[in-house]
């Protein structure tokens, strides 16, 4: 960290580098020592998430016959279901298996709505793949950036859920400009007059996981746009009245997030995606004003983390993985 800002109160790096959880110690070689995917220490730690024992734990759990007769609450089992744990795993960096692509699978087949890709909260059960009318959003953005993580880039279906993406996305800024197609209207809290922030985010997230080599000319249009939504609000601000706080849950950091967002996230995925925007300068500030005598940051907000099959983190502890992004963020946003 001897080039970084010296705005930083102490150096972290060893308690991420600990063996004891190789998911952090995986991205944190890739993301704060740049070590390359291809490095023996980098290719090490990422074989070891397989083997931590979440990872097992999370597994172990999904491969039973009750949890498998739970799979139609893909969605609504809140935070046990197929969709919330293939995200933990996918953030985790867990490596595709057997029952992973099975139960990936089942997500493409169940709630994917088959005609244009997007993904919903049910099963049309007359039809099969996902009820048109319950697409929303943030699963949407949740599901492909989750698959992609998963190694499902390139299959045609997660093409079709990038392609939705893309189409569909509505960026409302208090006015209904941008109006959703009448079959996607149902929720006007996802895509009324004002567009909802999580979904704006959820998208950029999926863009974002896909290589810059192979994004394609319409979702870059679509991650300038969907950013330039964020920034104009200051990331957590009201657009039309800078002066007040739009979000103000978003000030107290979480993961893992679920359908939910906050300011380090908005802030990891936009230096993810390469902006370094004066715009963002108030969010970093709020991130940098959160860090503790060792620099570390502290777990704020663990709305769900009781629910999911293996909980995460202490509230108002130090906590890794809030650590680990809040580096990341300040890496890419001092030095590009």
């Amino acid at each position: 960290m001897s080039d970084w800002n010296t705005r930083l109160k102490a150096d972290p790096s060893a308690w991420l580098l600990s063996e004891e959880n190789p998911s952090i110690r995986y991205f944190a070689l890739r993301d704060l020592c740049g070590l390359p995917e291809t490095a023996t220490e980098v290719v090490a730690a990422r074989e070891a998430i397989q083997r931590s024992d979440v990872v097992q734990q999370m597994l172990a759990h999904m491969d039973t016959q009750a949890y498998r007769k739970n799979w139609p609450g893909f969605y609504t089992r809140k935070y046990e279901g197929l969709v919330w744990s293939l995200i933990v795993l996918a953030e985790l960096g867990a490596t595709p298996n057997a029952l992973i692509r099975e139960q990936c699978e089942y997500l493409l087949s169940h709630s994917q709505e088959h005609t244009e890709g997007g993904f919903a909260q049910h099963e049309a059960v007359k039809t099969g793949g996902g009820r048109q009318t319950e697409v929303i959003p943030c699963l949407s953005g949740n599901m492909v950036w989750s698959l992609i993580r998963l190694g499902y880039l390139d299959d045609p279906r997660v093409q079709q859920g990038i392609d939705w993406l893309t189409t569909f996305m509505c960026l409302n800024d208090g006015v209904a400009l941008n109006p959703q197609a009448e079959r996607y209207g149902y929720y006007d809290a996802c895509w009324g007059t004002h567009t909802c922030h999580m979904g704006v985010v959820k998208a950029l997230k999926a863009y974002s996981a896909i290589p810059k080599e192979k994004r394609s000319a319409k979702v870059e249009t679509a991650i300038a746009e969907a950013a330039e939504f964020m920034l104009i609000h200051h990331v957590f601000k009201q657009s039309h009245n800078l002066n007040r706080v739009s979000k103000p849950g978003w000030r107290k950091f979480g993961f893992p997030l679920m359908y939910q967002t906050d300011v380090l996230e908005i802030l990891d995925i936009l230096t993810e995606l390469g902006y370094r925007d004066p715009r963002m300068a108030e969010a970093i500030e709020l991130m940098l004003g959160k860090q503790d005598e060792q620099g570390r940051w502290a777990l704020e907000n663990t709305y769900a983390n009781t629910r999911l099959l293996v909980p995460f983190g202490v509230e108002g502890q130090p906590d890794k993985w809030i650590t680990l992004r809040a580096m990341r963020v300040y890496k890419r946003y001092t030095q590009g």
